[in-house]
């Protein structure tokens, strides 16, 4: 089957087990994830689209989340909206007639049903994350690319290969994170319910190169200060000025003074304030990460590599992405990602201990035979919701092995050994190319090699010897039927093995 035939039967199968077209109200994607809005979540076959071949797990959060892994969800997702949009332009006219509900009723009945989807994960907070993650996540296919340009140019530097084609590999690498705070500012304003070229283009300030002849607070500007942190503060700002002004502005003028007041006001406050306050803030994180790892060492890497999984599960993750995106800005790379990467190698051994800790329980054993190969490229959805999770004490045990593997690269980072990400978004092996440090590419990949060899053999260890009390053993390490239930966002309660799993709540730890 040609791979485009395949990526829409997929997307023809997962259509009518989420309750068809009519059902589907968004589609997004993210690096791993078809996300889905839909109006009666009731409708969602959720065992029946587990077993789905192309289907790793669904998570229900407040969009129902099916894991399809990188890659195919790019190439799926297309397939899917159209279907859902020929579904939705061929679905015929609702007959009032039929339909014993007035509209104020139906509207009031499709508010509760959004407001109790949403009620468990709608605090403030989380929101917030969102909107962060939201901002930054569309733009991690360029971070990587780039990324990896910048390493094969790097590379080739070192080697002293090509040198007429080094310029320009420099300038593609570089063209996209000399003008990140643009994009920022663009998709900061669009997620926060303004006009997104406005924000684009408040932030466009930050990096124009005129700024250079600007005082503020004493000081010289210089282009680029404040990085992307300015870019959020200046286009959130830009966002609630045009708003005042959409209320204030008669209709007339509107075209003419919004935007005008918007980027006037806003730039000023950017230009005069926002850039220096940000500035201070961005230069502080970079000292401070560099700080925490050249003085804290493996402690902070035992820390960081130990509780990122626990993060993941509670969406807290998100938080450290502009703080990645800052690190990247400032210094090429992020020093915190390569540590944080040592979970999945945690998830890894751990998914492998279990495989020999159940020899007769053929369904989660086949789990982890098809799940472990994104594992390894660090897609760790599948051996967390499918294996770990359920069993309770694994989990814990893969969070072992996380933070020895972030232990030993977080001591070669107190050693003066910097190991760092020019990009964020892959994991495990999948990280290999965009590795970046202070001493060299080839001590760079031997260091987070060993991080992953150490995190695989942590995880291994914790969870052959710790991970099963008797109880467990005698519950787990027997044959069962395929089966599957679904994963909630707000714990592992009903966490399942994914469509060849047992359905199980979580063993007691």
């Amino acid at each position: 089957m040609a791979t485009e035939d395949k990526n829409r039967a997929t997307a023809a199968a997962i259509l009518p087990l989420v309750g068809g077209a009519a059902n589907v109200s968004s589609v997004v994607h993210c690096m791993t994830r078809l996300r889905l809005g839909l109006h009666d979540r009731s409708l969602v076959q959720d065992e029946a689209l587990k077993a789905v071949p192309a289907v790793m797990g669904v998570v229900e959060d407040d969009t129902y989340q099916i894991v399809l892994g990188p890659g195919t969800v790019a190439r799926v997702t297309p397939e899917f909206e159209k279907l859902v949009k020929e579904g939705q332009e061929s679905a015929p006219a609702p007959d009032p007639a039929a339909t014993p509900l007035t509209a104020e009723e139906l509207a009031t009945q499709g508010a509760e049903m959004r407001a109790a989807r949403k009620a468990k994960n709608a605090t403030p907070f989380k929101l917030f994350l969102r909107k962060i993650a939201n901002i930054f996540v569309p733009l991690i296919p360029a971070l990587i690319g780039c990324g990896i340009i910048a390493g094969l140019n790097g590379l080739l530097v070192n080697l002293e290969w090509l040198p007429s084609v080094t310029p320009a590999l420099a300038a593609m690498a570089s063209g996209f994170m000399a003008l990140i705070a643009v994009f920022v500012g663009y998709n900061t304003a669009k997620e926060f319910g303004g006009t997104p070229i406005l924000g684009g283009a408040v932030a466009a300030i930050i990096v124009f190169p005129g700024v250079a002849n600007i005082e503020a607070f004493g000081q010289k500007l210089s282009p680029g200060q404040g990085g992307v942190l300015g870019a959020l503060g200046a286009a959130v700002l830009a966002v609630y000025v045009e708003k005042w002004c959409r209320r204030w502005v008669p209709e007339a003028l509107d075209v003419l003074v919004t935007p005008t007041l918007t980027v006037l006001v806003s730039g000023l406050v950017t230009i005069f304030g926002l850039m220096y306050v940000a500035g201070e803030v961005s230069t502080a994180i970079g000292t401070f990460a560099d700080w925490l790892l050249s003085n804290g060492g493996a402690g902070a890497g035992l820390v960081l590599g130990g509780f990122f999984l626990p993060l993941v599960m509670l969406g807290l993750h998100q938080a450290l992405i502009p703080i990645h995106t800052t690190l990247i800005e400032q210094q090429g790379y992020t020093v915190l990602l390569p540590i944080l990467a040592m979970a999945g190698a945690g998830q890894v051994g751990a998914a492998i201990a279990v495989f020999f800790r159940l020899p007769r329980n053929e369904s989660i054993r086949r789990t982890i035979k098809s799940a472990l190969p994104a594992g390894f490229l660090g897609v760790g959805e599948p051996l967390i919701y499918g294996v770990s999770l359920p069993l309770g004490r694994p989990f814990i045990t893969a969070c072992v092995g996380g933070a020895f593997g972030g232990a030993f690269v977080g001591f070669f980072n107190q050693l003066g050994d910097a190991v760092g990400s020019t990009a964020i978004g892959p994991s495990g092996w999948a990280l290999f190319p965009l590795l970046d440090g202070n001493h060299g590419l080839g001590a760079t990949i031997a260091i987070y090699a060993g991080g992953l060899v150490v995190g695989y053999l942590a995880g291994f260890v914790a969870t052959y010897f710790f991970g099963f009390s008797k109880d467990l053993l005698a519950e787990f390490n027997v044959s069962q039927e395929p089966a599957a239930s679904t994963v909630t966002a707000s714990g592992p309660a009903t966490v399942g093995a994914g469509p060849e799993a047992p359905a199980k709540e979580p063993a007691g730890v």
